[in-house]
């Protein structure tokens, strides 16, 4: 009910002798992101102060910034009063919405049953939503929110709605600090900032200003630009349209899909799409389905609602043009994690609750990891916070407790941050980091991977506790020199790292209990093409006397793209051959998969980043530890020390040596055998 057309009503704002003309009935959608280098947008807030709605440039607002502690406050909702923190001994997450009905994006999110069913299903126990409004019509809002949840959660999961809360009461008269998170934050990317189409005649007096959701970004390699464009009717689109060359074509929903007609135009050389949505019936999101989305197109595309003076105009053969333009707004989504601590929410890629899930599920597993950083250990600080850039990195050398090896247990406690508590601070690309020790520059354990991660793209939360207590026998002086680096160009990172020396839970009695003491370097990775393999030789080793166990550990990921998308997208397999026999294999099998890392937030893999942290990839993902991979071949060799052992390493795609025809990618690898007596 929220998201029908009315007719235009014009709010003109008047400062100083211009007049700046604005559709009242905007209704927001997914906006594009904004270039870094565009100027700051200044709009009054509620209390009307001035705010800066470009968050890199938001002024600090003390008490209200990421990571700050969130204060109680209540809110009446429909059922009553939502009270902060909730009055219960164990507290989860809470979610905090606030609805507009000038968003296309959120639009679409509230009328689209996946949407609402991903809510409904996939929101975690520990979580509550409290549901708002920015407009004067909170009422209402609230009782339709309510209503489009209960359709769905009656006929799958009636018990998640004691979780969801509807306020009434619109967010400019909460009357307590939730409003200056939302519009001291201010939002720019694909879930925020008011997205418009603007139509425009000869004939008109003032431009009509509509809200628009653009096509997933994915398959569309064209962006909206700054020009004007004349605005040509093209029937449905479901057949090409030349008169439509060098202009945007108007075409209206159904008899075929969205990719069929933004390829007509497409082929009729249009410089852009506009799908108008049937009269009565909501703004979608526009996506390509299977194997359409592996044909990009090289326009943009967008849905809007009908509008009457524009059909009219176009119906009797007036000039009308078009333009479009991002409106910034207030923030829309915010959480509070276990701790009480406010949070970004990054972007919502698309329109779904699934990413509100997303970032449930990360409070989840975060608060997980501070409970698991309580059990006992010996706690060496390498990294407080210090800054990781350039060639050298982040670098320091301790002296290392007396009494280390007398563990049998390594865990790094290692966090990324940005240099300041916004996500718009934060490097704006994915990097490898990895993270080298040197005890001994003598040794042939110097500057051995120790351990490997992931940046998160253009966020600044993350932290990770990875098991490397294989690697214990790294550390075979009392001082040692850790180097943690990525790239040599990559904007900062904050990085704090500290060793974890424990004991593995095992049965209690010493004798049953067994310790690393010797490491063998096995293979690095290289650039993935038909040389690949060609590099590597059978590896003969002894086993060591007094060992009981033997252990494959490695760390492999790929990274780059040939025209088969290797190794970051595509599936490899990875075979370690011992004696002739035994075939231990580590396939990336959701490397290119749609949601192959989403579906490892509860691991700890970052949410709502930019760009495609979705995808599966080669081992890895964005905002992510690497585990290792640890195979136990004690069965497998001759573990008598007297006859000699043979092991073989070989990197496939498709089952084959690689050979790509153009920008081959690469594999990073250290690997090694383990020996524990």
């Amino acid at each position: 009910m929220v998201w029908l057309s009315s007719e235009s009503l014009v709010i003109c704002f008047f400062m100083t002798a211009h007049v700046i003309p604005v559709e009242s009935r905007l209704k927001r959608i997914k906006s594009t992101q904004l270039d870094d280098n565009e100027g700051a947008f200044l709009s009054s807030n509620i209390f009307g102060n001035s705010v800066d709605l470009r968050s890199k440039r938001t002024p600090k607002v003390t008490g209200f910034e990421p990571g700050d502690k969130a204060t109680d406050f209540k809110v009446t909702t429909l059922d009553g009063e939502f009270v902060y923190p909730p009055p219960t001994e164990t507290q989860g997450s809470l979610i905090i919405h606030a609805f507009t009905n000038k968003s296309g994006f959120l639009e679409c999110m509230w009328n689209s049953e996946s949407s609402l069913v991903s809510l409904v299903q996939g929101l975690p126990e520990t979580t509550q939503v409290l549901f708002l409004s920015l407009d004067d019509s909170s009422v209402s809002d609230a009782l339709w929110m309510r209503e489009q949840v209960h359709g769905v959660a009656m006929k799958r999961k009636k018990e998640i709605l004691s979780r969801l809360h509807f306020s009434p009461v619109p967010v400019f008269a909460l009357g307590n600090w939730i409003p200056s998170v939302l519009y001291s934050w201010g939002c720019t990317g694909h879930n925020c900032g008011f997205s418009q189409a603007v139509f425009s005649s000869p004939l008109w007096k003032m431009p009509v200003i509509v809200k628009r959701l653009d096509a997933r970004y994915d398959w569309l390699t064209g962006r909206w630009g700054q020009r004007t464009n004349q605005l040509i009717y093209a029937g449905n689109g479901c057949e090409p349209s030349p008169s439509v060359t060098g202009a945007v074509a108007w075409v209206s929903e159904g008899n075929c899909s969205f990719f069929t007609k933004v390829q007509n135009m497409a082929k009729s050389n249009a410089s852009g799409v506009l799908v108008y949505a049937l009269r009565g019936s909501p703004i979608k999101d526009m996506n390509c389905v299977a194997d359409e989305c592996f044909e990009p197109i090289g326009i943009p595309a967008a849905m809007v609602h009908l509008e009457p003076s524009v059909a009219q105009a176009l119906l009797h053969g007036q000039l009308v043009n078009v333009s479009f333009q991002t409106t910034p707004s207030p923030n829309f989504f915010f959480g509070i994690d276990q701790q009480g601590s406010l949070s970004e929410m990054g972007w919502f890629l698309y329109p779904t609750f699934k990413f509100i899930n997303w970032q449930a599920q990360w409070f989840d597993y975060y608060d997980s990891l501070q409970n698991r950083l309580q059990s006992p250990a010996k706690v060496v600080s390498v990294y407080d916070k210090a800054q990781m850039q350039g060639e050298e990195g982040a670098v320091i050398t301790l002296d290392m407790p007396s009494d280390m090896l007398d563990f049998d247990m390594l865990e790094l406690d290692t966090s990324l941050s940005c240099p300041g508590q916004r996500d718009s601070t934060c490097a704006h690309w994915d990097h490898t980091v990895q993270l080298y020790v040197c005890c001994d520059h003598f040794s042939l354990y110097c500057n051995m991977e120790l351990g490997r991660w992931i940046t998160p793209f253009r966020r600044g939360t993350g932290r990770w506790l990875t098991d490397v207590s294989p690697l214990l026998p790294l550390f075979n002086s009392g001082r040692c020199t850790f180097t943690m680096k990525t790239v040599a160009w990559a904007m900062p990172w904050v990085v704090s790292l500290n060793l974890r020396f424990s004991h593995i839970n095992q049965t209690g009695n010493p004798r049953d209990k067994l310790y690393p003491f010797k490491l063998l370097s096995l293979y690095r990775g290289g650039t993935f093409d038909k040389s690949y393999n060609k590099k590597y030789e059978p590896i003969k080793f002894t086993v060591p006397a007094s060992t009981k166990k033997v252990e494959l550990y490695s760390v492999i990921t790929g990274h780059g793209s040939d025209e088969n998308g290797c190794g970051e997208f595509c599936v490899t397999s990875h075979h370690f051959l011992v004696n002739g026999v035994f075939n231990n294999t580590r396939i990336f099998d959701s490397a290119g998969s749609a949601l192959g890392c989403a579906m490892r937030v509860g691991e700890g893999a970052v949410p709502n980043e930019h760009g495609t942290w979705l995808y599966g990839r080669g081992g890895w993902c964005d905002g992510l530890q690497v585990n290792p991979w640890r195979i136990n071949i004690t069965n497998q060799v001759d573990i008598s020390g007297y006859e000699a052992n043979t092991l073989l390493y070989l990197g496939l795609y498709g089952g084959k040596d690689p050979n790509p025809a153009r920008d081959p990618g690469y594999i990073v690898m250290f690997s090694y055998l383990v020996f524990y007596k």
